[in-house]
């Protein structure tokens, strides 16, 4: 398999990782890999806290998801920005809108950047959403609109900012995605979603949940670049790691659990992960 360095600047996601598994993780990344803790809708902003400082106290980089229209008021979102820094000295956000209506100060993850005062508060990085697939409740034009306004409201706040985008099951929906962002002038770092390691009934639900509809007609056609059976999305960052240097490097959702993610992505940047692995295991 071709390897690129894009493929040891990786990430992942973790939801709710208990004391065991942050000592199981910190295992097996190397040391300050960045692990973004989920933003379940059910989580307590002590809860979050507490997570992030264990992965900090165990050498790892804790990147927080701040849920835009999730938040009642200013204030909430101060409190945790204070208890993220003092506690666990983050400095990087993923702020996201949150799928559900907002009540609260924020309508949408621009309103975040604008008016949450982030660099007042410590927050030197963010990262923002993309969208490979399109999403499934906004149109095209708005989400291209809104990504350009959030990169100029970052660096007007003095953030600097970086993508991750929705994971996909599609080489070719994530590789025309990023050129076209390139040609459009958006030099940012991107982070590119894929899908850990996780059962084929795991990437099913979570394809349908998040809206990835035309990866998930290829998944169930069996044909969505090898990730059949419990393995994970080895053609994918073969094909990203043939197309040259676009910026960009993997972001594993960890459907099948963050410690086997952990795994994947440390064989995968050590280049032990071969093309065909994935379908191997379904056979």
């Amino acid at each position: 398999m071709i390897v690129l360095p894009f493929a040891r600047e990786f990430s992942l996601e973790a939801t709710r990782p208990n004391a065991a598994e942050i000592a199981a993780l910190a295992a097996i990344l190397p040391p300050a890999t960045s692990v973004y803790l989920t933003a379940v809708p059910t989580i307590k902003p002590n809860e979050l806290v507490m997570a992030a400082a264990g992965l900090r106290k165990a050498g790892l980089e804790p990147v927080a998801h701040v849920a835009a229209r999730r938040l009642a008021n200013a204030t909430q979102l101060s409190e945790l920005i204070a208890g993220l820094r003092g506690e666990a000295d983050m400095r990087r956000l993923l702020v996201i809108g949150g799928d559900v209506d907002s009540s609260g100060a924020f309508a949408d993850a621009l309103a975040v950047i604008q008016k949450g005062r982030l660099r007042e508060a410590g927050i030197e990085e963010i990262g923002i959403g993309g969208y490979p697939e399109g999403h499934p409740r906004i149109a095209q034009a708005h989400l291209e609109a809104a990504l350009d306004q959030k990169i100029a409201a970052a660096r007007a706040a003095g953030l600097r900012v970086f993508i991750v985008s929705q994971f996909s099951f599609s080489s070719d929906r994530i590789l025309a995605w990023l050129k076209q962002l390139r040609a459009c002038g958006i030099t940012v770092p991107v982070k590119a979603g894929l899908a850990g390691p996780a059962n084929v009934t795991a990437l099913l639900r979570y394809a349908k949940r998040c809206g990835v509809c035309a990866s998930l007609r290829g998944l169930m056609s069996g044909a969505a670049a090898g990730l059949i059976g419990h393995a994970g999305p080895d053609r994918i960052i073969e094909a990203l790691a043939a197309v040259g240097d676009l910026n960009v490097a993997p972001h594993y959702f960890s459907f099948g659990g963050a410690v086997e993610t952990a795994r994947y992505a440390c064989e995968a940047a050590a280049g032990r992960i071969a093309a065909g692995h994935a379908m191997a295991q379904h056979n």
